[in-house]
């Protein structure tokens, strides 16, 4: 017994002095905060995303007449929901929040991020510091230089094409994406990327490719991509509250693949904007063209984990076709959403702690459905006030 007891102490000995090592600083955050939540932001530091010239949503004239149908509210409950926001005609139709969230509560975005990190390259080319979406990489950062002749391109990195060896894996402390989030050196993850594969082939979603894609604005920009954001999109954008970019370390880098932290109000705006073809106000803020081949998908790319064509992913945006309405959303893993749907010139936006683990036969989680149904009943409903239930 003595020799057992003596050889606990000496493992945990060497855990201690394994998880003590500079290097494994991701890891011992990693055991102590253990899976990502969405009010983590202040357990890292972060940059402000100012906003600049603060305006509210107008209110419908039917704002709030109506309330989610009882037949989704299991879903919105067992989910976790913590707000959800339907805009419809430029005007704010409905919102309601849970929990001690409110209009003004932050969330982390997680991977609606990579839509943003989408639009801040939209808006630099429209400024001239990217040449277009086919520049190679390596006029920005020569080691990465393509794989057997074929150059790497920002194009292969919006659409997950790029052919490195990121392992996307979020339940595992030794992943890189763990390392990405909990982790003080994103440069170190983003730049020890191999290209393993020819770009522009296959579609594999990789988190280590958006945060290259954020190096790259910072780059080709010469700011941090907060204040670029902020400049370009979130002051113009006329957003209420002031966003956090949560970064690596003090004075460090944005988590440009996840940890945008702001409201459902707020996140709107994005949507709005790809509803307006890239106009606010009057102002064209980015590329209508852009946005129109950010948002739709890369069919010449197979999506390797289904063996089949790419129909829902363009640069860092998601596609669906709900009820023959095609739907292009930004998405984050615990159940972020924000949804433009033309057809019904609205945007919906759902903020929880969870998403259903079962997929659609268009591979997009089921929860979905019940966000988008609800939404489209309000807006049903709100033409009628006498007939909410």
């Amino acid at each position: 017994m003595k020799r057992i007891g003596w050889a606990m102490l000496l493992v945990a000995c060497c855990i201690g002095v394994f998880l003590a090592l500079p290097s494994n600083y991701y890891l011992r955050r990693a055991l102590t905060h253990f899976l990502p939540k969405i009010d983590q932001y202040p357990i890292f530091e972060n940059r402000i995303v100012k906003a600049g010239d603060p305006s509210p949503w107008q209110q419908a004239k039917a704002y709030n007449t109506c309330s989610i149908p009882d037949k989704y509210l299991p879903v919105f409950n067992n989910l976790g929901t913590v707000a959800y926001v339907v805009i419809q005609d430029s005007t704010l139709l409905f919102e309601q929040y849970w929990e001690d969230y409110s209009p003004e509560s932050h969330s982390n975005s997680f991977s609606m991020a990579k839509s943003i990190v989408s639009l801040a390259v939209g808006c630099a080319i429209d400024d001239g510091m990217i040449r277009d979406v086919d520049q190679p990489v390596s006029d920005f950062f020569p080691e990465f230089g393509g794989y057997n002749g074929k150059p790497l391109t920002i194009r292969h990195l919006l659409t997950m094409s790029a052919g490195v060896d990121f392992q996307e894996a979020y339940s595992s402390p030794l992943s890189p994406t763990t390392q990405l989030y909990y982790g003080d050196d994103l440069r170190k993850i983003a730049f020890g990327m191999k290209e393993i594969a020819e770009p522009g082939i296959n579609f594999i979603y990789q988190s280590g490719v958006t945060q290259l894609l954020a190096f790259l604005v910072e780059k080709a920009t010469g700011e941090n991509i907060s204040s670029y954001v902020s400049r370009k999109l979130w002051t113009p954008l006329q957003a209420e509250e002031n966003a956090l970019w949560s970064l690596d370390k003090k004075e460090g880098m944005e988590k440009g693949y996840c940890c945008f932290n702001s409201n459902a109000r707020d996140f709107a705006r994005f949507g709005q904007l790809i509803l307006n073809n890239g106009y606010w106000n009057g102002k064209q803020l980015i590329s209508e063209s852009y946005l129109k081949e950010a948002t739709t998908p890369d069919t010449t790319l197979l999506f390797t984990e289904y063996n089949e064509t790419n129909h829902c992913y363009g640069f860092q945006f998601w596609h669906l076709n709900y009820k023959g309405m095609d739907i292009p959303y930004m998405r984050g893993i615990l159940g972020q959403y924000v949804f433009i749907i033309p057809d019904k010139n609205a945007v919906v936006v759902r903020l929880g702690h969870k998403r259903s683990k079962t997929r659609t036969s268009q591979h997009y989680p089921d929860d979905i459905d019940t966000w988008l149904a609800a939404a489209l009943d309000i807006m049903e409903q709100s033409k009628q006030h006498n007939n909410c239930k």
